[in-house]
C-alpha cells in the first residue's frame, strides 16, 4: 500500500495486489497514508498450495480487476 499511495501522489495511477487476508490490514494503511481512496485488489486465497491450474484461474480474475481499478 506504501508504493501504491507514493505512486498516486507522483500521478502515477497504482493498484496494490495482495491475497484477500489482507484486505483488512490494506485499508487501514491507506486511511493512515491519507489515501483512502488507494486502489486495491485482492486475490482469492489460499495462495501458497494453489496448483498451477488454480494460480492462472486467480490471475485471470484478479488481472481483469487491475485493469478496471486502473481505468
Amino acid at each position: 500500500m506504501h508504493d501504491t499511495v507514493w505512486f498516486e501522489i507522483q500521478g502515477i495511477p497504482s493498484v496494490s495486489v495482495a491475497s484477500e487476508e489482507f484486505a483488512d490490514a490494506a485499508a487501514v494503511q491507506a486511511k493512515a497514508l491519507g489515501m483512502n481512496e488507494a486502489k486495491a485488489v485482492f486475490v482469492r486465497h489460499p495462495i501458497q498450495d494453489a496448483t498451477d491450474v488454480e494460480m492462472r484461474d486467480k490471475a485471470d480474475d484478479t488481472i481483469k480487476a487491475v485493469i478496471e481499478a486502473l481505468t
